[in-house]
């Protein structure tokens, strides 16, 4: 099979996929449907901060270019939990300072996009949008923006990697008999919003941490930003009492974020002008089936499977697919039949299983991080996986920081690991023995 290869979408994914490539000697077209946003002013609004964590660190570390990320990325060592009454917890993520780091996305984005162009193979074409695909001829079709002109492009190897609303993904939809897809959206949405430094450019909230404000049905999170500032995410109903349609007056958002988030209001002096300015935005999963089509085109990132962002994983599972197929092209001696039909069978399952996770884990932050029931089950897990490591890995760190575990046998284990803890702690009086060595011989038992 030939070198040449077109990647449709320079996101986060495409960016990073292209470096990759270009160290293995491909010629790298990548076509992206938006100006370029290293020569734009960005619009506020939409930006929600990610958090990089093992397996994205190691994607970045495939091509040699985690230092030049770790520039822009803060860590965070754990959630810093903000209840309506004013008081306030702290609760690690792992152990030994373990953490996941705060990013922008626009920033990580224009830095791969550097890069990405730092190799000699490696062309971004600017305001492209996808129109058609030719799997026979293997050529894809490019309307520029600004002229509406066609341009086609032949390619060896395709990717789509152009997110969630995917235009390569529809192309293949479209044009494939029995091709599966999927999309839920949750019934929240989000807006951004945020904390500013102190006059001294001063971080107001505690630095090292991602900040919640768990309120049941919805809740507020903030993530570090280098400046000194944090940004906020309202993650809310779009209906219901306690709703983004309830919010349609300056009053109105007054008098709930001081009912609601009173410990943050004083911090955010433009929080009624972001309010409405900022876009409220929806949330998508989209699963699908094929991802490979005619031993030359692959999904990946996003167009693949899209993911709610509430377990921080959607850029690391991408970023872990550049990985496996990295691996793969190795293993496989660039043989593309064999590496594409390797790639879908192994990260389909994967996507499917972080995608569920995803959700579970926006029940948990929304609804479980202010219980104390659920705080008291995170400490009998840690306190037994800290003696039994080779028994018990808590599912947040399977997949957050063990990057050899897939995550299809995160999620499997994990809802093993609920079973049993369902019943610990529904045991009398748990609350009192948790430590006791009958809680621990409990566990051991119902684990072999």
């Amino acid at each position: 099979m030939g070198k040449n290869v077109t990647i449709v979408g320079a996101g986060l994914v495409g960016s990073l996929l292209s470096i990759y490539l270009a160290k293995k000697g491909y010629k790298i077209s990548v076509y992206e449907r938006r100006a370029d946003m290293r020569k734009i002013a960005m619009s506020a609004g939409r930006s929600i901060n990610l958090a990089l964590s093992d397996r994205g660190w190691r994607g970045l570390q495939g091509v040699g270019i985690a230092d030049d990320i770790k520039k822009i990325a803060i860590p965070m060592y754990g959630r810093f939990i903000h209840n309506k009454d004013g008081s306030h917890a702290y609760q690690p993520y792992g152990k030994d300072n373990q953490a996941i780091y705060s990013v922008s996305r626009a920033e990580i984005n224009m830095k791969l996009m550097d890069l990405a162009e730092q190799q000699e193979n490696v062309k971004i074409h600017f305001e492209k949008r996808c129109t058609s695909i030719n799997k026979k001829d293997k050529i894809a079709s490019f309307e520029d923006n600004n002229s509406q002109q066609n341009e086609n492009q032949n390619y060896d190897l395709l990717f789509g990697s152009d997110g969630a609303f995917s235009a390569s993904r529809l192309n293949m939809q479209l044009s494939n008999d029995r091709f599966e897809y999927n999309q839920h959206y949750i019934d929240c949405g989000y807006k951004e919003l945020i904390i500013p430094p102190g006059k001294n450019g001063e971080f107001l909230l505690e630095k090292n941490a991602l900040h919640i404000w768990p309120r049941g049905s919805f809740m507020m999170i903030a993530l570090p930003n280098p400046d000194g500032n944090f940004t906020c995410t309202l993650f809310m109903p779009f209906k219901g009492e306690k709703s983004f349609e309830k919010l349609t007056t300056e009053k109105e958002v007054k008098d709930f974020f001081d009912a609601e988030f009173a410990s943050a209001v004083p911090l955010m002096p433009t929080l009624i002008h972001d309010f409405f300015t900022n876009p409220t935005s929806s949330l998508v999963t989209v699963k699908c089936f094929p991802w490979t089509f005619d031993n030359s085109i692959a999904l990946i990132g996003d167009a693949a499977h899209a993911i709610v962002p509430f377990y921080g994983q959607g850029m690391n599972c991408g970023f872990e697919d550049c990985v496996v197929l990295n691996e793969l092209i190795e293993k496989n001696n660039e043989n593309w039949v064999e590496i594409l039909k390797e790639y879908e069978a192994l990260r389909k399952p994967d996507g499917d299983a972080i995608a569920d996770l995803a959700i579970g884990n926006f029940i948990e932050m929304r609804d479980k991080t202010a219980d104390p029931k659920f705080l008291l089950q995170k400490k009998i897990e840690a306190k037994f996986s800290e003696k039994y490591p080779d028994k018990w890995i808590p599912l947040y760190s399977m997949v957050t920081y063990s990057p050899h575990i897939r995550y299809s046998k995160a999620l499997s284990d994990g809802n093993k690991q609920q079973k049993i803890m369902d019943e610990i702690m529904a045991l009398p009086e748990i609350e009192k023995n948790w430590e006791s060595e009958t809680i621990e011989n409990k566990i051991l038992e119902m684990i072999s």
